[in-house]
């Protein structure tokens, strides 16, 4: 639809929207006049106004107020008017420091992840990590007292992952050592899978050479990371859609999200289908199932590991009026900040 306008629908379009994201208010003809440089009578405005919303990209919320874009028009702004803007050095200087992930662990670095770029953008921040084929460097078991140790997995690239190990009686801090120096020699430079099979096949196939505490041991050091690399969806900043609240409707529509957002099989759903596709996208409104009500835009973009593979997304929801031109470039960049953390 974007050829069928004329360079000053085209602009005068383009103003509409642009005035909207800055104020969430209709716009009126002589607000658009003003912010024109070039000279046109508000009576002008107004009558290519009408033309835009008999074309449904505006409608009028009143009589006789100012027009909002419709969902169609900000779907046809953000493909053919959008001029999407850069990074400051400050913005990606204070995603890379608050995302670095030196002795952070992978659901620390993802936590964090998702809190920065809702406090950047004040919508809500989302990550969803599904299985993540990470190579492993090294596995230790640590003594926490007695019947319990700590199971520490360092992957490739220094993300670290702790967890509690319930163990067997009669296990000796020896027992311990002899099973960190097994499992450390067969899953380094393997992922999770794989070193998993590993392990349990040597132990199956009776060549490992250990006493039977000690490959209990080993058995239950598996056990914790088996489906420990499972997908989860990390959501943070939901506070932030409450900002522009103004009205009862608007509180309503932001209850709707907030249960939108708890439907997280549906929500995986969705962020998991942006992985067939390349680069950010986005959902505007109804173009999504789960947003219908709360009238919504979702910004996401898929995340690679080292090997190139598509693992996860990273993205915002916010209100439809969001600053598209900044939100974008940001979470294109923070999604490729975290492709190079898991590389």
């Amino acid at each position: 639809m974007i050829v069928e306008l004329n360079e000053r629908s085209r602009e005068i379009f383009r103003r509409v929207v642009e005035a909207f994201v800055e104020t969430g208010e209709p716009v009126g003809s002589r607000t658009i006049s003003r912010r024109l440089g070039v000279q046109l009578s508000p009576a002008t405005i107004r009558n290519v106004m009408a033309d835009l919303e008999e074309a449904g990209l505006l409608y009028a919320p009143h009589t006789s107020a100012g027009r909002l874009p419709t969902e169609a028009g900000l779907r046809l702004f953000v493909d053919g008017l959008l001029e999407v803007g850069s990074l400051t050095d400050d913005e990606r200087s204070s995603i890379d420091g608050q995302c670095a992930a030196v002795g952070r662990s992978l659901p620390e670095v993802l936590e964090q992840v998702s809190a920065t770029l809702s406090g950047l953008t004040h919508c809500a921040g989302l990550v969803y990590s599904p299985k993540i084929e990470k190579s492993l460097k090294h596995i230790e078991f640590v003594p926490l007292g007695p019947g319990r140790a700590l199971v520490v997995i360092v992957s490739e690239g220094g993300m670290v992952e702790n967890r509690v190990l319930e163990l067997p009686p009669g296990i000796t801090p020896a027992m311990l050592t002899e099973a960190s120096n097994f499992l450390s020699a067969r899953v380094t430079g393997k992922t999770l899978d794989e070193a998993r099979g590993k392990v349990m096949n040597e132990i199956q196939e009776q060549r490992a050479q250990l006493d039977e505490l000690t490959k209990r041991v080993v058995e239950a050091g598996v056990a914790t990371w088996s489906g420990s690399d499972g997908g989860h969806l990390i959501v943070r900043g939901r506070s932030h859609l409450l900002d522009d609240v103004s009205a009862v409707g608007d509180l309503e529509r932001i209850r709707s999200l907030f249960d939108a957002l708890e439907t997280k099989q549906s929500l995986l759903r969705l962020i998991d289908a942006t992985s067939l596709a390349d680069g950010v996208q986005i959902f505007i409104g109804a173009e999504n199932e789960l947003f219908r009500v709360a009238g919504c835009t979702m910004i996401v973009a898929p995340f690679s590991n080292g090997r190139e593979r598509v693992v996860g997304a990273i993205g915002v929801v916010g209100p439809m009026r969001m600053n598209y031109a900044r939100i974008i470039p940001m979470v294109d960049y923070t999604a490729k900040l975290v492709g190079r953390l898991l590389g």
